[in-house]
């Protein structure tokens, strides 16, 4: 019977199984349509199955190539992405799936044909075809399964390696913003990545510095040895101060920063390398310290020079005027050599209170005997009489003693702001605070009632620093013991305010308030 039908279809005009082929085919795309809802864009050559097996079974070989060409047509049109299109979403995928199908079908199409010349298929042949058809379809499956399985790997595959590859971009840009130069070497010491800050820092350009040897290229003069320096490095982290060479030789002092990089073994896999540029800080702190030493020897020196003109020349005047008082008994003396005498003796007392008050002025002595404010009531009272400068004097009800080195400094910065009030203020009155805000700071604050410093010279100082020497050494003396030092001025005046920090442990040590 299934022959006999065979027989009537390949006995039809092939015009009409053409026909009938691509019906089949138009009726399949037309049932994947109305199935779309229910299979979604999976399996979208399912229902062209049917019109192939179909065409290939009872209409001839032509028919069913026909067949399988309008089912592929239909469904790359309809029922891949995307939809209604010809141009392919996911063409690697979509090929592979149609030329997968082209192969089947060809499959399917031979098979008919081979059954249809056959006359005398046995029950056995049929079950066999239907069997392999089944293998086919489920083999289909499979590897439509295995290509969207792969296409999905390989799409996550490529997002994460975009991401990854931003990621590190981003990365890269971040560190060529930094000023610091950064650099990483591998674990032979090689250079593997070079930043802008390195390039502007060093002279040499990324293409240059990669692949050389990192501390060959800079000429690293290290504190300690490198050994040293590497095993702290792998143990958790270097930092200190290196000298390096720039290209073109002038030597650069960087604080470095260096940390181990090691893989997923933890063995060591290179070096991250942080370099900040310290030169002109240090040559600042070099420069501190030589200011500091100077103030110091000067300090030391006025000490030596008051000691020298209180001990040696002032005992010498007091000797000279024992000696005169000696002659004033003798009443031979003419009335000539008496007045002599006399302008001799009051020359001498003269000398010795200048000698006394140069003395004081240079270092004086109630400074280390009895403390900084008992001096500065001794030399505030002097300068009022000396200048005619009304000046006061204002502190806490128990200010305490200091150390040395800050009663000194405070002494001298007070001395220098009074000799500018009379030497540039015109001011007729001045006056002196020191105040203790807390335990941990001494403030100093010298106000006059003047003219007030011209606007170029508090530019001058507030760009470049002090601009005169009385000015700088002031505020040397301040920075030396870690303060600072403000200059206020206008057309009613000028205050000098001067902040020192105090140890915590220097309790203070109770004086006789002023009358």
């Amino acid at each position: 019977m299934e022959g006999s039908a065979i027989s009537d279809i390949k006995s039809r005009p092939i015009a009409v199984r053409y026909a009938m082929a691509i019906l089949a085919a138009a009726a399949a795309l037309l049932l994947r349509k109305i199935l779309s809802p229910w299979l979604g864009p999976d399996n979208p050559y399912l229902p062209s199955w049917a019109a192939i097996v179909f065409s290939a079974w009872y209409c001839g070989i032509g028919p069913s190539v026909a067949c399988v060409l309008v089912s592929l047509v239909g469904v790359w049109y309809w029922f891949l992405p995307y939809f209604r299109s010809f141009v392919l979403q996911y063409p690697r995928t979509e090929i592979s799936g149609m030329l997968l199908f082209s192969v089947l079908a060809g499959f399917i199409v031979a098979l008919g044909e081979a059954n249809r010349r056959s006359k005398a298929a046995s029950d056995r042949e049929v079950t066999e075809r239907r069997r392999i058809e089944d293998e086919l379809r489920k083999t289909q499956e499979e590897l439509e399964s295995r290509v969207r399985e792969r296409t999905t790997e390989l799409d996550i595959a490529h997002q994460e390696l975009s991401r990854e590859a931003e990621r590190v971009k981003a990365q890269s840009e971040w560190l060529d913003a930094a000023n610091d130069a950064i650099f990483v070497g591998d674990a032979d010491e090689k250079i593997t990545y070079w930043n802008r800050g390195a390039e502007r820092l060093y002279g040499w350009s990324r293409e240059e510095a990669i692949g050389k040897p990192a501390h060959s290229l800079l000429q690293t003069d290290f504190p300690i040895p490198f050994a040293e320096i590497a095993t702290q490095r792998r143990e958790g982290g270097w930092q200190g101060e290196l000298v390096h060479a720039r290209q073109d030789g002038s030597k650069v002092t960087v604080a470095s920063r260096w940390t181990a990089l090691t893989d997923a073994d933890n063995n060591l896999a290179g070096w991250l390398e942080i370099n900040r540029d310290i030169t002109d800080r240090k040559a600042a702190e070099g420069a501190r310290q030589l200011s500091a030493q100077l103030l110091k020897t000067r300090d030391d020196e006025h000490r030596r020079i008051a000691r020298e003109l209180h001990d040696n020349a002032g005992q010498m005047v007091i000797a000279l005027i024992l000696n005169l008082g000696q002659l004033k008994p003798y009443e031979s003396l003419r009335p000539e050599q008496t007045r002599i005498l006399s302008d001799s003796d009051t020359l001498l007392q003269n000398l010795s209170s200048e000698l006394r008050a140069i003395s004081h002025l240079l270092h004086p002595p109630l400074l280390d005997e009895v403390g900084l404010w008992t001096a500065l009531e001794w030399y505030v009272e002097g300068f009022s009489r000396r200048s005619g400068i009304a000046t006061t004097l204002e502190r806490d009800s128990s200010f305490g003693r200091l150390t040395p080195d800050l009663e000194i400094a405070i002494f001298r910065v007070v001395q220098e702001c009074l000799t500018n009030v009379d030497r540039h203020s015109g001011s007729k009155e001045a006056a002196v605070r020191l105040l203790r805000r807390s335990q941990d700071e001494v403030w100093l604050e010298v106000r006059d009632r003047g003219k007030g410093i011209s606007p170029e010279t508090q530019l001058s100082i507030s760009e470049d620093g002090s601009p005169g020497v009385g000015l700088r050494g002031m505020r040397e003396r301040v920075l030396q013991l870690g303060g600072n030092l403000r200059v206020e001025s206008d057309g009613s005046g000028t205050t000098i305010a001067a902040a020192f920090p105090t140890a915590r442990g220097d309790a203070p040590v109770n004086e006789p308030a002023a009358a």
